[in-house]
């Protein structure tokens, strides 16, 4: 009896494991000089450690003395290891984010995140957090924050989609991947200037990439890829009827993805999940100074 008792304890502690594995913070990028496991903060002050997807480190052999490794020599990183990272990034950040459709992960697998940074910064592509474009007014949300946001679009393949503000057009590139027909909208000619490099590169699908849309034109889906302190209603008039559209609401802690759809003339939202993305400049707040 007092074994089973203990057996019933070790149960209940799996269980909340479990649960808590749902409320983890999000996890980092692993260097190669660390274990291969996520430690996952529990909002019950515990850990979850869950298993990545790659082979431990090899062992270093005996007497050999490595040199520092510089920030700028990742620029270098080839094309097999940009594979392994996009492999991590997908394992360890999209599937521990509720990222869970196939075809969202599959793009993502695919689709060389690399491409949508300037060379000097391609290093950084793989890492779990907004990476802002230099000489432009846009930053590229966390990969965690996009693919989840396109997996609530529940986009299907022939759909028409559209990336408002996307910068350098991933998450254009991640719908194309996926069979849609997708578009670029980038105001920022700067902006659109390194999507229009990155969609030149292999392996990147191909998207339509405009600075201005026609006024009359529909989407089944739009992708915000930026958050708005403001509702983008010049967006609404382009979502189709029986469309949707995604957005990040919010900034900082209040920030709240939102899932609207389009009934009649009017479009009703949900909150879906909390992120933070980069604010766009054109849906700001204005700001107002009391004495």
């Amino acid at each position: 009896m007092p074994m089973l008792k203990g057996i019933g304890r070790r149960r209940r502690a799996v269980g909340v494991d479990i649960r808590s594995w749902r409320e983890c913070r999000r996890p980092r990028v692993l260097h190669s000089n660390e274990p291969a496991t996520i430690g996952l903060a529990s909002r019950w002050g515990g850990a979850v450690s869950r298993p990545c997807l790659l082979p431990p480190p090899r062992p270093k052999p005996a007497g050999r003395v490595e040199a520092p490794v510089r920030a700028s020599s990742f620029g270098d990183l080839s094309m097999s290891s940009f594979a392994d990272l996009r492999r991590m990034m997908v394992d360890c950040q999209l599937r521990t984010y509720d990222v869970t459709d196939r075809a969202v992960l599959a793009a993502a697998d695919s689709v060389p995140r690399e491409a949508f940074l300037p060379g000097e910064l391609s290093h950084l592509a793989y890492l779990d957090r907004q990476e802002p474009l230099p000489g432009t007014s846009r930053a590229l949300p966390a990969p965690m924050v996009t693919a989840r946001m396109i997996q609530v679009l529940d986009l299907q393949a022939g759909e028409e989609a559209l990336e408002y503000a996307g910068g350098s057009g991933y998450g254009a590139a991640l719908m194309a991947a996926m069979g849609a027909k997708a578009t670029l909208l980038e105001p920022d000619e700067a902006a659109l200037a390194l999507a229009r490099t990155a969609f030149a590169q292999p392996g990147v699908p191909a998207a339509e990439l405009l600075a201005k849309l026609p006024e009359h034109r529909q989407f089944d889906a739009v992708l915000v890829s930026g958050a708005c302190e403001t509702p983008p209603e010049p967006l609404f008039r382009h979502v189709r009827q029986g469309g949707r559209l995604i957005v990040v609401e919010g900034v900082g802690r209040a920030a709240r993805v939102v899932l609207h759809r389009k009934v009649g003339e009017s479009l009703s939202g949900r909150p879906v999940f909390d992120a933070a993305a980069p604010v766009l400049r054109e849906f700001r707040k204005a700001e107002v100074f009391a004495l």
